[in-house]
């Protein structure tokens, strides 16, 4: 079967000079909406923050955190059935 023969083949489509404009005028009003829209998120005034500085205890927090997930990820790890251990 040839793709001349596609029965899902679309038929040809005539293009006239003013249907070719108004696709021009639609996909350059389109870039243009999209251009404005960027253009207005960019100047919307954003808050500013002051930074906290961390403590000793934030930053024992912090690590403890990181100890836990990761000692959850080992266990899940050794836990799981496709994994490998040897018992020595």
């Amino acid at each position: 079967m040839s793709c001349n023969e596609c029965p899902l083949k679309a038929p040809p489509v005539k293009v006239t000079p003013k249907s070719y404009i108004k696709a021009i005028v639609t996909m350059g009003l389109g870039r243009l909406m999209m251009a404005l829209k960027s253009k207005i998120r960019s100047m919307k005034v954003k808050k500013p923050y002051d930074k906290i500085e961390k403590s000793e205890s934030m930053r024992v927090e912090i690590r403890s955190r990181k100890a836990r997930k990761l000692i959850e990820q080992t266990l899940r790890i050794a836990d799981s059935p496709k994994s490998k251990t040897y018992a020595f």
